[in-house]
């Protein structure tokens, strides 16, 4: 279910300048369904090595890094035959092992055609950790998410809209008849999500409430998380955070303001808090962006972000909105629904590899969303309905002229002038054409 990923995957097996490989991603995004598939197609075996399930296999690394040594330990444990080019060596929950981390260094030095690949559901916490040694230049590295709305559409076997638009003329109008579909199927992504299991169970089955109770788990793992791997000093305050994000993307003005997180606290106190969750790949941090010049990396206001959720489906479960909100457009939607739809641009941008911001002007103009390709600056205005009036955007477009823009909302598609900038109006469900 995770094709684009695997796909990633064959480069790097192909690749002359491989070294062993990293992969950090949210807990339960498909990290080791990906990998074990991956070994069934490409190789002729497999060695699977779990850290986390037998914390005996850490032992291994505790004497010397000799890269042979080591081999013939693994295979005696696992009774199986590591051979290069042939065997995939998979190290998962990594992060249990962080000497293991280091011998990466070794295996890249010592056995280059030996193909490792390695992960870890809090991965991206253990490598800020100080006492890791991580072995630099040594490795290469993937990020995977939850799966995308073009991934979710994929899993459900509607691959055909897929093919239909990825042609698509962008000047000709969708037929209703697609258009209404795709937006039926935009709703259950927003309330599914693209976590692998949870998309699973509902291919299946098609019943919201098993989905509910899937979202529950991962989200009560994630809680013992921060219990079993953050700072002891820091647990209280990373709950305090998590339960803080749903409720500050739902306010008008969605920045993330620290005392909101509860009364008393400063910035000072909450931040290693906010970077834990960041570096777990829970959340995404949508930084300001003032002076919008190139590159927008040198101008963003690391102190003034916004915070979303890195899976859809865990945003809406979180607020507690189910499938039928969505339909009947009830109330506690229309309190929700700007939050919802740029929680979903947001990490649409970010499978696509773009870093983006949002950009304001005082108090007078917000943009939603802005970033650079190739040179350029794009600005990013979302609606969650039709209505595609946007004074931020036009704003925006009239101080500094960009080529091209984006409108992305329910509306259908359109190509017009704003200030000099080609503008294009996009269905939600076709952000991925960006």
């Amino acid at each position: 279910m995770k094709r684009d990923f695997i796909d990633k995957l064959i480069e790097w097996k192909k690749s002359r300048r491989r070294k062993p490989l990293l992969i950090t991603g949210v807990r339960q995004c498909g990290k080791t369904h990906a990998l074990k598939e991956f070994g069934a197609q490409y190789f002729e075996s497999t060695c699977y090595v779990n850290f986390e399930s037998d914390s005996s296999y850490a032992s291994v690394f505790d004497y010397d890094f000799d890269i042979d040594r080591i081999i013939k330990e693994i295979e005696l444990l696992e009774q199986c035959k590591i051979t290069e080019g042939k065997t995939l060596l998979i190290f998962d929950e990594i992060q249990e092992a962080p000497r293991a981390i280091t011998s990466l260094k070794y295996f890249c030095e010592n056995k280059p055609n030996l193909h490792v690949a390695c992960a870890g559901s809090l991965l991206g916490v253990a490598l800020k950790k100080e006492n890791i040694s991580f072995p630099v230049g040594k490795v290469n590295r993937m990020q995977m998410y939850p799966m995308s709305f073009k991934e979710f559409l994929e899993a459900l076997g509607e691959e055909k809209y897929i093919a239909l638009f990825s042609d698509w003329n962008m000047s000709r109008e969708i037929p209703e008849a697609f258009a209404k579909q795709l937006e039926h199927l935009l709703k259950e992504y927003y309330v599914v999500g693209g976590m692998p299991e949870v998309v699973k169970d509902y291919v299946s089955y098609k019943n919201f409430k098993t989905v509910q109770e899937i979202q529950d788990e991962i989200l009560s793992d994630y809680a013992d998380d921060f219990s079993k791997h953050a700072p002891v000093a820091e647990i209280e305050k990373i709950r305090l955070v998590w339960d803080s994000v749903p409720k500050q993307l739902a306010k008008e003005n969605k920045k993330f303001v620290f005392s909101h997180v509860k009364e008393g606290k400063r910035a000072h106190e909450l931040e290693a808090a906010v970077q834990w969750l960041k570096n777990a790949g829970l959340v995404h941090l949508l930084e300001l962006v003032q002076n919008a010049e190139i590159p927008l990396s040198s101008n963003a206001d690391a102190t003034y972000f916004k915070v979303y959720m890195a899976d859809q489906g865990l945003l809406c479960r979180r607020l507690g909105l189910g499938y039928k909100d969505f339909l009947d457009e009830n109330d506690s939607l229309k309190t929700f629904k700007g939050a919802v739809v740029e929680n979903y641009v947001l990490n649409e941008f970010i499978r696509q590899g773009k870093n983006p911001y949002f950009w304001r002007s005082g108090n007078s103009a917000e943009l939603d969303f802005l970033f650079e390709d190739d040179g350029q600056i794009f600005p990013v205005e979302v609606k969650a309905a039709t209505n595609t009036q946007a004074k931020s955007y036009k704003q925006f477009c009239k101080k500094y002229s960009p080529k091209k823009g984006y409108k992305l909302s329910l509306k259908n598609i359109a190509s017009n002038d704003c200030e000099g900038t080609e503008t294009i109006s996009l269905p939600l469900y076709l952000a991925w054409k960006m």
